[in-house]
């Protein structure tokens, strides 16, 4: 009977860590495009990828993924052990393999003159969030810890919330941080001056007009030649291979 209710337990955890990967996934990548659809509403950015860096790419899955771990814990904490040092884990390794697979990545790519693949670095994301989850449901599924992992689960979790909370509006001057354009570091880091180059929506021509957004390849126009407004690079040579020095974040984040 005991060995029955385990059994249903772990299948229930199991079945919400997978409904986390897919509530993650989207609810993040929604966030992606949050601070557009804003109207680059400054408050929005606590939450909202704010530029192209590495940091901000997993800041918008780190909130979805401490809401679920809220809501969670209401429907399973009479069936999981070591609730909140699993969600911390979770919470802590994502961005992490995130970093450590997209920079190794990219590397390979730069190393071999390939180009960057949209589906890979979805996978990267995936991946990430998935390996996270499934290391959430390891420690809950396992017998309990002693009380000062609970502490030590309250640490990581204030200061990933902590962290994730005020670097969009003080961003370190380090290459995690830094804006990473069409292949380039910008030497820019947090809110941006100027987004009309990263408009998925509502494109804005050098004159002004604007016209409807051209779909998250915002980079194709500017590898054409096109002139956007905003755009740092101007009317920018075509990029369809990233540059081989452009990879290397720039001397500002040293």
């Amino acid at each position: 009977m005991a060995g029955s209710k385990r059994s249903t337990g772990r299948l229930k955890l199991a079945l919400w860590e997978t409904g986390t990967v897919v509530w993650v996934c989207v609810a993040g990548s929604a966030l992606h495009f949050a601070f557009e659809l804003s109207e680059y509403w400054r408050p929005m950015a606590l939450f909202a990828a704010v530029n192209e860096s590495a940091w901000e790419h997993t800041k918008m899955y780190f909130w979805p993924g401490l809401f679920a771990a809220l809501v969670q814990y209401t429907y399973t904490r009479d069936v999981a052990n070591n609730y909140w040092l699993g969600k911390a884990a979770a919470l802590a390794i994502t961005p992490v393999l995130i970093w450590l697979t997209y920079f190794s990545y990219m590397s390979w790519v730069v190393a071999s003159g390939s180009k960057a693949s949209l589906p890979t670095m979805l996978s990267i994301m995936v991946l990430g969030i998935s390996a996270g989850q499934a290391a959430s449901w390891t420690i809950l599924t396992r017998p309990p810890l002693q009380r000062a992992a609970t502490r030590t689960a309250a640490g990581v979790m204030a200061t990933l919330t902590a962290v994730f909370a005020t670097f969009s509006y003080f961003p370190p001057k380090f290459f995690l941080f830094e804006n990473f354009f069409c292949y380039e570091y910008t030497g820019e880091y947090g809110i941006l001056d100027d987004y009309a180059p990263y408009r998925v929506f509502v494109k804005v021509g050098a004159d002004g007009s604007t016209r409807a957004g051209g779909g998250v390849n915002y980079c194709a126009g500017r590898q054409r030649g096109i002139p956007v407004a905003g755009d740092p690079a101007g009317a920018a040579a075509p990029q369809d291979q990233p540059d081989r020095t452009a990879w290397a974040p720039s001397d500002k984040s040293r």
